[in-house]
């Protein structure tokens, strides 16, 4: 990666306005090229790309199995290390579902009338509250569960639900589930010889403080976010200026163009012990629904049935 595969030809030239002849880097992947623009490329640093999904990926020094990861390559995020990606696969995705489908129209109005989005409104709401005064705990899987359990069939679940529940009440619980989500797999990587001491945030996800301070939290790890709105193209930047010569290898092109502020969120003890109960909850239903009853997985196939049997009458 960041090596030179040759030369823009005049056809390529043609379409995109760039002059013939110069270098053309190997092709990468988005998320990993991200890790180098927040100058993330030593081991024990996990880069979260958070947008619709999350997307983690780390350099390690050595090679080690880590249960419910996507894959690991020898130098696939950067030469001499090993390059580890785990994810979940439905991160922003999830809180929009709930906005979209699940919000009263009251709250709409009321956003509205203080200039604020449903997403901006439901966090400032969910930001009064202290920890686990909402009574709920979500498991995250509402678009299966990439790791570690690495089961599509897999659903979301909330539990806790009263009378009493109000949607800022969801929407926080929400936000929890998938920092936990988070800290199954910060946990995994560890237990498996693969140390995280740092966690870089970068997409669209870092614009809400609430959700970052949480994760924070909740992994005990301080947060640094990416200094740029557009990781993916600077990665992509960074490893054309290696394949042009303009530096020696990704890590010192990283150092030289990559942008990141260090530490933005760092961990509060009282926060952490509070969401350390949340958590335990959360894992224990984890491994309940993930590892020991099928009751989601049967509950997909009736679903698949009903929909087959309403095609056929069709």
């Amino acid at each position: 990666l960041g090596s030179r595969v040759g030369s823009l030809t005049a056809e390529a030239a043609a379409w995109t306005g760039l002059p013939e002849g110069i270098a053309v880097a190997v092709g990468n992947v988005d998320a990993h090229v991200t890790a180098p623009a927040a100058q993330a490329v030593e081991p024990g640093q996990m880069v979260a790309i958070m947008g619709t999904s999350t997307c983690h990926v780390m350099n390690g020094a050595e090679l080690r199995e880590v249960p419910g990861m996507c894959g690991v390559v020898e130098g696939g995020i950067v030469a001499g290390r090993w390059g580890y990606e785990a994810g979940q696969s439905g991160v922003g995705d999830i809180f929009g579902w709930f906005v979209d489908h699940a919000v009263p129209a009251s709250y709409a109005e009321a956003a509205a009338a203080a200039g604020e989005s449903v997403h901006e409104h439901l966090t400032r709401l969910a930001a009064e509250q202290e920890i686990g005064e909402h009574g709920l705990v979500v498991l995250d899987w509402h678009s299966g569960n990439r790791s570690v359990l690495v089961d599509h069939e897999l659903s979301g679940l909330v539990v806790g639900l009263t009378l009493a529940t109000r949607a800022e009440d969801v929407y926080r619980a929400l936000l929890e589930a998938t920092a936990f989500g988070t800290r199954v797999i910060v946990e995994t990587f560890r237990d498996s010889g693969v140390p995280v001491e740092e966690f870089v945030v970068a997409g669209g996800l870092q614009k809400n403080a609430l959700l970052m301070q949480i994760y924070s939290d909740v992994t005990r790890l301080p947060l640094s976010v990416i200094d740029s709105e557009q990781g993916p193209a600077l990665g992509s930047a960074i490893h054309a200026a290696v394949a042009a010569g303009a530096y020696a290898d990704v890590p010192t092109a990283a150092k030289a163009m990559g942008k990141v502020r260090k530490a933005v969120y760092v961990p509060d003890e009282t926060r952490a012990q509070a969401y350390d109960r949340l958590f335990a909850e959360y894992r224990e239903l984890h491994d309940h629904f993930g590892r020991s009853v099928p009751a989601m997985r049967r509950l997909k196939a009736i679903r698949r049935d009903a929909v087959a049997s309403k095609e056929q009458g069709r």
